[in-house]
């Protein structure tokens, strides 16, 4: 078996679009010359790397492990990459991090300025995706770093604590409920709710948790921040439920109450998680340990 990485890359944007055609054109290569060197990657194999059908194509078994580990050579090479550019002018070195709304949006934001202050030649991508998720985008190549709540599997992925996560319940200081001091959520799913855009990770979750409740939330509107969400609580909009971190810091200003939602899924342990400390470069590593120590 002889793959170079042009086949690795053409293999992997194949499957990011889910077709040959968009795959070649995202390697800018022609479509003759993509087949080619797929069927080349599939005879040395002696197996089908993908399986075409009606909607695109998706990979076999097969093309699930080269899949995998296509993802590790090549983020392996950027790694390299981006370690020999830290000693080129003007060169960063490129961190992708993948994250829950949560870590997004209370934890990391100060974190990530100190290390972005004290490491000027890094720069980090981060991207705002369910736990789930993010554990397959570390375990596959996509991430090196991954933000996680300790409520998923993480499988053979290393982690370290980063965070304590609890979600309350708030509501106008005229509300009915606000002389309430704890509740559960299925005391108040039959309530109109002010959310997160539908797109947030945090927003599926709690959509997730009322139905295994026994009735999805209804939600007059979404907006982009806990700062406007917090806003509209205020006005007697509807309530929400939001990270306590973000109610604290409200509160001082805003009139709301902040109710304890005693679920056991509403206090969360986040977690720093990678494939291996060891292996990760430089900059990786130091942004783990900044991270676990803050």
């Amino acid at each position: 078996m002889r793959f170079d990485l042009i086949d690795l890359r053409l293999f992997l944007h194949i499957l990011d679009t889910g077709s040959i055609t968009h795959g070649a054109s995202r390697a800018n290569m022609s479509l003759p010359s993509a087949s080619a060197r797929l069927r080349g990657m599939e005879d040395a194999l002696g197996m089908p790397l993908l399986e075409r059908g009606r909607r695109g194509v998706e990979s076999t078994p097969t093309g699930d492990t080269l899949a995998h580990h296509a993802r590790l050579v090549l983020g392996q090479i950027e790694r390299m990459q981006g370690e020999l550019g830290e000693h080129q002018e003007g060169r960063k070195a490129c961190i992708r991090l993948w994250t829950n709304t949560a870590a997004m949006t209370e934890f990391l934001p100060s974190a990530i300025a100190v290390f972005l202050r004290d490491h000027p030649n890094v720069q980090i991508d981060m991207k705002e995706r369910q736990s789930t998720e993010t554990v397959k985008a570390v375990l596959g190549g996509a991430a090196e770093i991954g933000i996680i709540s300790d409520a998923v599997d993480h499988g053979a992925l290393h982690t370290l604590p980063f965070a304590v996560d609890k979600l309350v319940l708030i509501t106008s200081r005229d509300d009915v409920l606000a002389t309430r001091r704890r509740v559960t959520l299925s005391e108040v799913v039959d309530r109109e709710f002010i959310g997160l855009d539908t797109e947030s990770a945090l927003q599926t979750y709690l959509g997730e948790r009322a139905l295994l409740a026994g009735q999805a939330l209804s939600f007059r509107t979404h907006v982009r921040t806990f700062d406007s969400v917090c806003c509209m609580v205020e006005q007697g909009a509807g309530v929400a439920i939001v990270p306590a971190t973000a109610a604290k810091r409200y509160r001082g200003t805003l009139g709301i109450r902040v109710i304890e939602l005693t679920d056991n899924w509403a206090t969360r342990q986040l977690l720093i998680c990678m494939r291996d400390l060891n292996g990760m470069a430089r900059a990786e590593k130091a942004l783990v340990r900044h991270l676990s120590g803050s």
